[in-house]
């Protein structure tokens, strides 16, 4: 059987996940407006520093969750296997191709025991504003699951509007979809007053 090209699967190549990704790609336009001092001081609150346990960067968990709306990905599980084969997710998290993707348990663990809902709207609504204000992201493109920002957002009372109510319902979404994965588990509902339990649950995706 005449073979009409040799397999290049396991070719070994030496470059780097900047050089892989297109310099147009949405998330490199994301990327740009990311208020990191912003957001590092209004997530700094929820964690412990003192603990002797070194923590998952609390933004990559809030890039987790903007990969899975940005993009529709049904959910914070398939958005954790998605993100380990996809070479712009792991660029825009800044982990490296062999570098091992925070679980999608810790992802939920997060936004339901650490991050109050009004902040998770708060940084959606901020990202969300910033690229919008910038021309970074094309209105009709922007989404959070579901609720699109339509192509007259550039007035911006319109635009504030619509997405104060997408950030609104990415927050109860999300909610939603981790109880759903709790109650597969055995596990109560989550509220906002609950206390905190054990970090995550375990397994693999």
């Amino acid at each position: 059987m005449e073979q009409w090209r040799k397999d290049s699967r396991k070719e070994a190549v030496v470059t780097d996940l900047e050089a892989l990704v297109p310099q147009d790609h949405l998330l490199r336009k994301v990327e740009k407006v990311m208020d990191y001092e912003w957001l590092y001081e209004k997530l700094d609150p929820y964690y412990c520093h003192d603990n002797g346990r070194p923590g998952i960067d609390p933004v990559v968990l809030i890039k987790m969750a903007l990969i899975q709306h940005l993009f529709g990905i049904a959910s914070l599980r398939q958005t954790y296997r998605d993100i380990i084969v996809n070479l712009a997710y792991r660029w825009f998290l800044g982990y490296g191709l062999l570098e091992e993707i925070p679980h999608f348990s810790t992802v939920s663990y997060a936004f339901c025991h650490r991050f109050p809902e009004d902040l998770t709207m708060e940084i959606f609504e901020h990202i969300l504003n910033k690229a919008l204000n910038n021309r970074m992201v094309d209105p009709r493109t922007v989404f959070i699951d579901g609720t699109h920002i339509k192509a007259s957002a550039n007035k911006k009372k319109y635009q504030k509007e619509q997405v104060s109510k997408a950030a609104k319902v990415y927050a109860e979404q999300l909610r939603e979809e981790v109880n759903a994965e709790r109650e597969k588990l055995g596990k109560k509902p989550i509220n906002d007053d609950d206390d905190h339990d054990d970090e995550g649950t375990s397994g693999g995706g």
